[in-house]
């Protein structure tokens, strides 16, 4: 996230972190990376929990931001400048994934039709893993619909208690969802808890929780970033819980979810990552005050290289095993060297003259507006 002033290193390095640690979980679970490596990255699936309270906090203080000068929200507006951001490079890697075969990690894909209205992860079957990572997108593409609406009917009427009453109704009904569902099918967890989105909004409430702190609560904020350091302490204190919950049967075995991980594990996680992101963008907090090398670039093509790597490193597997089947750093300097180079390529040839052109529209409207307003008349 970056202001005229400042930029908040710490959330570039979170959002490195988490695009890594799903790349490394991957790519070892598939088998492209050795398998001794796997008591590292088994848990890289927190990755997308990351993503998650990483969207909730910055796509939350976007929303919110007109309601502090007084103004509403133009939710056609905000939905636009999401299509501008996520739909151009999708729809590039999904029509590789449809029109290309070789391109896919696995033979079978889901209904084109599923991945074009978002909704792939309800009903997701193994048997059709092909491009199976889109399902966060959907998660977050079911957010990016649902909150400016929620948010312009709160703030209809807004009330700080009534907002957080809601967000507490909706944490535990999703512990009693996962309650219910994981008693009543424990041998589909995944497609039941894991992948849909009504079981998966604890990370993006996180997210949206810190963004209304910060915005309606000033002086709660104020206080909250003078302990970056305990919030980052207490963030990590958390998530070692969830991963003990999951030490046994985690998300990559073939035995399921942890029950006790399934049913609070997931809002466990997501208030120790939001506590880990508050801690990011506290000048007290150690993620805030170390720059590290190489973050905001990989941050930049976060969304590239996510929707990429999957197809890359399959490709790599297939077309250089007597590189990639010794396991060796040749094998590894040829994942991250085809994946990086694949995922600049679209962020430079698709993604970046996208936002380029959104952020050429954002500028026409509001000279437009300003115009109308000089003219005592309303902007269209």
């Amino acid at each position: 996230m970056t202001t005229a002033q400042t930029r908040f290193h710490g959330l570039d390095t979170l959002r490195a972190f988490a695009v890594l640690a799903v790349v490394l979980y991957h790519l070892t679970i598939f088998g492209e990376l050795p398998g001794r490596i796997l008591p590292v990255t088994r848990f890289g699936w927190m990755g997308v929990d990351l993503f998650f309270v990483l969207s909730g906090f910055l796509i939350g203080q976007q929303v919110l931001k007109p309601y502090l000068h007084g103004q509403r929200l133009s939710i056609m507006q905000f939905y636009r400048r999401r299509a501008y951001r996520i739909l151009p490079s999708y729809l590039v890697v999904l029509g590789l994934y449809v029109f290309v075969p070789p391109w896919r990690e696995a033979a079978q894909l889901a209904p084109v039709w599923k991945f074009l209205t978002f909704t792939m992860n309800f009903g997701f079957s193994f048997d059709q893993r092909a491009f199976s990572h889109a399902w966060s997108l959907c998660v977050e593409e079911h957010f990016y619909l649902l909150l400016p609406v929620m948010v312009a009917l709160l703030m209809v009427r807004p009330s700080f208690s009534k907002t957080a009453a809601m967000l507490a109704a909706l944490v535990l009904l999703g512990i009693a969802l996962r309650t219910y569902l994981i008693t009543r099918y424990p041998n589909d967890v995944y497609t039941r808890i894991y992948y849909p989105s009504y079981t998966r909004l604890d990370g993006l409430l996180a997210g949206v929780a810190l963004a209304l702190m910060r915005a309606f609560r000033p002086v709660w904020w104020s206080r909250l970033m003078q302990r970056g350091h305990a919030l980052f302490v207490a963030g990590i204190a958390c998530i070692a819980a969830v991963v003990t919950m999951f030490w046994q049967n985690d998300v990559g075995s073939s035995d399921g979810l942890a029950w006790w991980g399934t049913v609070i594990g997931f809002p466990l996680l997501s208030l120790g990552l939001g506590l880990i992101t508050a801690s990011s963008v506290s000048n007290q907090g150690i993620l805030a005050r170390v720059k590290m090398p190489g973050a905001e670039t990989l941050a930049a093509w976060a969304f590239t290289l996510y929707l990429t790597h999957k197809a890359v490193a399959h490709l790599v597997l297939l077309r250089f095993a007597r590189i990639t089947s010794a396991h060796g750093p040749a094998s590894w300097l040829l994942y991250t060297s085809t994946c990086l180079l694949v995922a600049w390529l679209l962020h430079v040839a698709v993604e970046r003259p996208f936002l380029r052109l959104r952020d050429r529209a954002a500028r026409r409207q509001t000279t437009a507006a300003l115009e109308a307003e000089s003219l005592n008349e309303p902007a269209l």
